[in-house]
């Protein structure tokens, strides 16, 4: 699956990766529902931190057919992570 983080470029990273991104995802949603955005960021770095661990990067000039999952950057005001809010979390549930 191809995954984009936000300001920074596309990753293929493996379909085993699901399971964790949507657990992050899942403490994230929680922290934004606490009001708690030092959680709320942590939780998205995670997200980075899981694709950056387990994906290749593809090159700028190579753009994918488009992003499967887009996570944003781990430095949002609760704010912007609401304006961001799905009804399926920050990021959309990942196909199965």
């Amino acid at each position: 699956m191809i995954v984009r983080l936000m300001h920074e470029g596309q990753y293929v990273v493996p379909d085993s990766l699901r399971d964790e991104l949507n657990a992050a995802d899942g403490r994230a949603l929680a922290a934004l529902a606490d009001g708690d955005v030092d959680a709320l960021n942590g939780s998205i770095e995670e997200m980075w931190e899981l694709v950056r661990a387990n994906g290749e990067r593809l090159p700028d000039d190579e753009l994918g057919p488009g992003s499967d999952v887009i996570v944003p950057p781990a430095d949002l005001s609760l704010e912007e992570a609401q304006e961001l809010l799905t009804g399926e979390g920050l990021i959309p549930d990942l196909p199965g």
